[in-house]
């Protein structure tokens, strides 16, 4: 296997069990007098940013531990009151299988036969009796207890813990809580950058860089998105009848990550470094086996606690959906971005609240192709059931008007809900009469949020099969709750059978693509955004890479990924060669610019252009004419990387986390950051600017895009595959 060198100004460390050099308790190190608050030389960096991130997102300490606290009230509500259900009710009585007669003073004759909620109940003896009767009931009380005292014991070290946070953000950072919704997680980065220029958190830099950050906090899930770029992990099953199915839930990610990271017998030693031995070739096939008798162990361990975690998922799943499904029956066709979708989508160094942004704009147009697939028998049959079945109910429903005591009647309630449900799920099967059939210009404004698309999707978007790879990414509600479900009993045998055959793989990925940076430790390869070492030879000029098949990262990940931490964070400066493939990008963009046609010229061939506002004349960079990218020749580099990266207008990113723009508008950009272009328009009230290497791209901030590509030609978007992305060769 290729060994990785790491960049110039990274070196080998030694290994140590904290997160500083030798010696370094014989050290004399210089704190400011007003900063003795004991954040020098922080051991855990990991868990210290990881906290300080998460502290922002989830809007400060009061809504955490509150939110905590209501988990253990939940669950303690979930064991007490399913306890009560199973042991103390009646249900003879409550399902008047048995009659009750109320003969004593003080009752009406008319109420002796009337059953009340009281009498269905057991007394509080009788009820306590059957418990301790029942050893199996004795015996589960017994874990959840022990489990509840865990988690209480963890919320009480979370609360220490997240004090300090607090007390780091108010004395370090300056942001006081009622501020902190205010604050974008950039400017709170930029503070911590700052800070740390005074203060040594990390004592082997003297500055930190947005990329050392974003190596802490997202350490194990790089390695995670690039073992599923690369086909490591085994998510994808061959089923009869059913084919490939993408099976990925929870559980058995926490088992994946339980298995290599920090579990016992994982490959870290710890938070932030490689074991040794991991690193060395020479015992691969011992370490291989060591590691298949890990996952062995854990599989029957998951096997053992099957039985358990099958009815905490079933009673939670019952407790979280019931009423919802009730409320909304069609709550169950309503689509998700799935746990596989959201690791495969995922970009390097992606924080989570730039990732949910980014598919939660992408959600709309993602359900619209979803939508756009219908089946004529399937919907001659819905509409018939939904006729007969709306027949029925109006029947029930004016009878219960003219006379409510219909429902008095045995099983017409029911009988209504179920009418009812019914209804809406075939309505469900019935397409809008006013679809327009347009499945690639669908497909197209789907992956301007998504930016990654398999080669054969191309020219393809028609077909079922494409449809069906997509429905793995924006899996139904249903088949999440489903998959969950059947978790505990399908993940033992992932593990057992499927998971110990790639041993050997895993400990050859972790080998090759693990490199050790100072100041940050063990990281994968692949989170450096390195173009030469994991560059794909279709995204960039030739001789620029000098990966081979196995060391690219796939669909272009390293490449997108890098376009976007430059964008989403303006201030940091990439390496040399990846300096170089963005001035080529630009470069190219430009020249692609120059040579399209006029937007005057297509406005006055198509005038109805005009009246749906679908066009702005918005390059402007360099002193170049305006240009509408969506009229740029499809071959060309400036459309494709314009479409992959539409998600990221400005408009868009207002309404992603934190509720405030982020990353490019104009006040947040430094001054001297030269590739991007600041120049606002009246415009910018209908249409969000994507700005990126010195280009900007229009993009219609009301979703109307995806309403008329029927009508007019779309941007044409990157594939991570050669045949379609011939286009991204950027010559010098």
């Amino acid at each position: 296997m290729a060994h990785f060198e790491t960049y110039q100004e990274y070196h080998r460390i030694e290994d140590f069990e904290e997160d500083s050099p030798a010696g370094e308790e014989d050290l004399l190190v210089h704190v400011p007098e007003s900063l003795k608050d004991s954040w020098h030389h922080i051991k855990n960096l990991d868990n210290f940013f990881t906290r300080i991130y998460h502290f922002h997102q989830k809007n400060g300490f009061a809504c955490m531990m509150l939110s905590e606290f209501f988990e253990l009230i939940q669950f303690l509500f979930v064991v007490t009151f399913t306890t009560f259900l199973v042991n103390c009710v009646e249900y003879d009585i409550l399902f008047a299988n048995r009659a009750v007669n109320h003969t004593g003073p003080g009752h009406s004759p008319l109420d002796r036969n009337k059953v009340t909620l009281p009498d269905a109940i057991l007394p509080s003896q009788q009820c306590t009796q059957r418990i301790q009767d029942d050893s199996w009931i004795i015996f589960l009380l017994i874990m959840a207890a022990i489990f509840w005292v865990y988690r209480l014991v963890k919320v009480f070290c979370n609360l220490l813990s997240y004090w300090e946070i607090r007390q780091f953000y108010i004395k370090a950072l300056k942001i006081r809580m009622d501020e902190l919704c205010n604050f974008t997680w950039q400017e709170v980065q930029g503070r911590i950058i700052s800070l740390q220029k005074e203060q040594q958190m990390c004592i082997h830099k003297k500055e930190l860089t947005e990329l050392d950050i974003y190596h802490r906090i997202l350490r194990f899930k790089n390695y995670m998105v690039a073992m599923i770029n690369k086909s490591v992990l085994p998510v994808h099953l061959q089923l009869p009848l059913l084919g490939n199915v993408v099976f990925l839930t929870q559980g058995l990610k926490y088992n994946f990550e339980l298995i290599l990271f920090w579990g016992p017998g994982s490959l870290f030693q710890n938070k932030w470094n490689l074991h040794p031995k991991y690193k060395r070739s020479g015992n691969r096939l011992e370490l291989a086996q060591q590691l298949s008798r890990v996952i062995l162990l854990m599989g029957l361990a998951n096997l053992l606690l099957c039985p358990f975690i099958l009815v905490w998922q079933v009673l939670y799943a019952f407790f979280s959906y019931t009423e919802v499904i009730r409320r909304e029956p069609g709550s169950l066709g309503a689509r998700r971005w799935s746990l596989y979708g959201r690791l495969y989508l995922r970009h390097f160094n992606e924080l989570n609240h730039e990732l949910h942004g980014r598919l939660g704009r992408g959600y709309k147009p993602t359900s619209k192709y979803m939508n756009s697939f219908t089946s004529p028998l399937l919907t001659v049959i819905a509409k018939n059931i939904a006729f007969f079945s709306g027949s029925v109910l109006a029947v029930l429903i004016a009878l219960t008007v003219y006379d409510e005591d219909v429902l008095t009647v045995q099983h017409i309630l029911t009988a209504i809900t179920v009418l009812g449900v019914v209804i809406t799920i075939t309505r469900s099967f019935i397409p809008d009469e006013h679809l327009v059939w347009c499945p690639e210009q669908l497909l197209q404004c789907v992956l301007a949020h998504i930016h990654y698309m398999p080669d054969h999707w191309r020219g393809n978007a028609h077909t079922s099969e494409t449809r069906d790879e997509v429905a793995q990414l924006f899996q139904y509600k249903a088949v999440f709750i489903l998959e969950e479900l059947l978790s505990p009993i399908v993940t033992p045998f992932i593990l057992i059978f499927l998971l110990r055959n790639k041993s050997l793989e895993i400990i050859d990925f972790f080998r090759n693509f693990t490199v050790e940076v100072v100041g940050v430790g063990d990281i994968c390869s692949f989170a450096q955004m390195d173009i030469r070492r994991h560059g794909n030879p279709a995204w960039m000029s030739e001789g620029q890479t000098e990966a081979s098949m196995y060391q690219q990262a796939e669909n272009g990940k390293t490449e997108l990924s890098l376009m976007h931490f430059t964008i989403k964070n303006p201030r940091w400066q990439p390496p040399q060669e990846s300096s170089v493939f963005i001035s080529h990008l630009k470069e190219k963009v430009q020249h692609d610019a120059q040579e399209g046609p006029s937007t005057q010229l297509l406005l006055s061939e198509a005038p109805l252009c005009t009246s749906l506002v679908l066009a702005h004349p918005i390059l402007t960079a360099s002193g170049l004419q305006a240009r509408d990218h969506r009229f740029i020749r499809p071959s060309t580099a400036a459309s494709a990387a314009a479409s992959v990266l539409a998600s990221l207008s400005t408009s868009q990113l207002a309404h992603g986390s934190r509720g405030r723009p982020h990353g490019l508008l104009p006040s947040s950009l430094h001054p001297e950051a030269t590739m991007y272009h600041s120049d606002r328009t009246a415009v910018d009230r209908y249409f969000g600017m994507i700005k990126h290497c010195g280009f900007e791209v229009s993009f219609c901030s009301s979703r109307q895009l995806c309403n008329s590509v029927a009508v007019f030609p779309t941007v044409t978007l990157i594939s991570g595959a050669t045949p379609c992305t011939q286009s991204l060769r950027l010559q010098r």
